[in-house]
């Protein structure tokens, strides 16, 4: 094993190599680096150089370090916790020339430490691996608490496709200043840090491997948060992690109190279903989350959404809704263009499950250089460093064993399109039967006497996202008509309990990690939500 770095975090910073956009600012900027000093910027796509590419593949870096240094970016948190279990694994690479110090990354499956300087009071990190049953089944999760304060609410916070739970380094500051409650980020079974066991559908038919497919990820959330005695929680998902949130929401009813999906995945039944004058594939699905700068997004003004629906109230809330019957009147004398079919390679290689991330790992030395490829565009809005810590997590979360993204194929067509679409389905939630655990036959019918009351629905689009805003007014009007359905035979306490909401937010300056690009606004708008769950929570009998 690699010695310990005598110092820790400051060190390996040091030692790292440059990020891929920092070397293109450095150019512009006629500031000498080790890249434009030597000519080996490589122009195009992939901005990483051959000689950087091949320093960070041979560096070898292991998740739980590049995790690390994401999380000591997050605000009096210099030394955050992290334990060094990655799946079921807790060594680190015999063959890593970069480390940090014993005494920051602890070498046990769970690690906690205090923020220091907080002048929001004394607040308590924990990262630790929780296990699940059967073979090779654990949840990477990372957490934030006030010290001397109870919690009586908990926010669960699920990342996209691919990624993993440093991705909301600046939120758990932020949002962990909310009095009363536990915020939690759990990386999705076979993905991040969790434990990646293989990943087999076993259903014959088509919607069987839908379910199948879903369930592997739900099901291990369940088990989780019964693993953390936890009744009742605020779930946030982003992109895939939204699609994920939804369909728990549907299988086990209960277990919510409000439900918060961040440019969620998977909404909308067709292109052409919600709107009218859907440009091309290439310009408006999941293309745009590799070709998309965040340095150019965070800083337009999207002139298709109304100036309306970004003034927003006092409380900085952008309600958008407007934007439904302005899109509407604006298309509805226009025809759809001509579908333009995707190309046959790609929906081969999809249709075949060869996921983005196979390409890394095939590619050997040259995975960091294609990973900047997405990196340089996705992180070009950030500091230099944070850029280069995400790029340097990114890789290493990347070129993993394949599990949980081979799951994609059978929830989504290409082109993100969701094979059962969440619009077809979304107005079930808050609206099912709440089945005790341990129901027999004989008890069935009690149980069928207990139906939800509705819960909240927060959808957050970017200004700028790609992924279609359209189907967020769609099933925000699918969710009310749910409401209305329920109220029209409802006796008066039925009446009094129901708590089914829904709308449609929209993050200035932001594109689809709306979290990431516009996070200051993001998390007042996380706050403000959770003060008014937590609110009615307190006021229930």
């Amino acid at each position: 094993m690699a010695t310990a770095a005598s110092g820790g975090d400051d060190d390996y910073r040091s030692r790292a190599q440059q990020s891929p956009l920092a070397s293109q600012r450095a150019k512009k900027a006629n500031t000498p680096t080790e890249a434009n000093r030597t000519g080996r910027i490589s122009a195009g796509y992939f901005p990483l150089g051959y000689k950087e590419g091949f320093n960070q593949w041979w560096a070898n870096v292991p998740a739980a370090v590049a995790e690390h240094n994401v999380l000591s970016y997050v605000p009096y948190l210099r030394k955050p916790p992290t334990h060094t279990q990655t799946g079921t694994s807790t060594k680190i690479s015999d063959s890593s020339t970069v480390t940090v110090s014993d005494h920051d990354l602890k070498r046990t499956a769970s690690a906690t430490s205090q923020s220091e300087n907080d002048p929001h009071g004394n607040r308590q990190w924990n990262s630790t691996m929780v296990q699940l049953s059967g073979r090779n089944r654990a949840l990477n999760e990372f957490s934030v608490e006030r010290v001397g304060e109870e919690h009586d609410q908990n926010l669960v916070m699920l990342h996209g496709y691919g990624a993993g739970l440093g991705f909301f380094y600046k939120n758990f500051e932020g949002l962990s200043r909310a009095p009363g409650w536990k915020v939690y980020a759990l990386d999705l079974l076979g993905m991040g840090r969790s434990s990646r066991p293989p990943f087999k559908i076993h259903a014959k038919d088509r919607e069987g491997k839908i379910t199948e497919a879903e369930n592997w990820f739900i099901d291990a959330l369940e088990e989780w948060r019964i693993a953390r005695k936890i009744d009742r929680f605020t779930l946030l998902g982003h992109s895939l992690g939204g699609y994920m949130a939804v369909a728990y929401a549907l299988k086990y009813p209960g277990r919510l109190n409000k439900l918060i999906l961040a440019s969620p995945v998977g909404i909308p039944e067709d292109p052409y279903a919600v709107n009218a004058d859907m440009p091309e594939p290439g310009d408006s699905t999941l293309a745009n989350e590799f070709s998309q700068d965040q340095g150019q997004t965070v800083n337009d003004s999207n002139p298709n959404i109304p100036d309306s629906a970004k003034t927003g109230d006092n409380n900085n809330f952008l309600n958008a809704r407007s934007k439904a019957s302005s899109t509407s009147s604006k298309t509805s004398d226009k025809s759809p263009p001509p579908r333009k079919p995707l190309p046959k390679w790609l929906t081969y290689l999809w249709d075949a499950n060869v996921s983005p991330f196979s390409v890394v790992r095939w590619a050997g030395p040259l995975g960091p250089r294609f990973v900047s490829g997405w990196t340089s565009r996705r992180f070009s809005h950030l500091p230099p460093e944070e850029a280069q810590a995400l790029h340097a997590y990114s890789y290493t979360l990347f070129k993993q064993r394949g599990s949980g993204e081979y799951a994609l194929t059978y929830i989504l067509a290409p082109g993100a399109f969701a094979r059962s679409p969440l619009i077809r389905r979304i107005q079930g939630v808050g609206r099912q039967i709440i089945t005790p655990s341990g129901a027999t036959t004989s008890t069935v019918e009690l149980a069928a006497q207990r139906r939800e009351t509705g819960i909240p629905v927060v959808m957050m689009y970017g200004e700028n996202d790609w992924m279609d805003i359209a189907g967020g007014y769609a099933a925000e009007q699918k969710l009310k008509e749910a409401k209305e359905q329920a109220l029209k035979n409802a006796s008066a306490e039925e009446r009094k309990k129901e708590a089914g909401d829904a709308k449609v937010l929209v993050i200035k300056k932001a594109g689809h990690h709306v979290y990431l690009d516009g996070w200051e606004e993001f998390n007042e708008v996380m706050l403000k939500e959770l003060a008014e769950t937590r609110s009615k929570e307190k006021s229930l009998p």
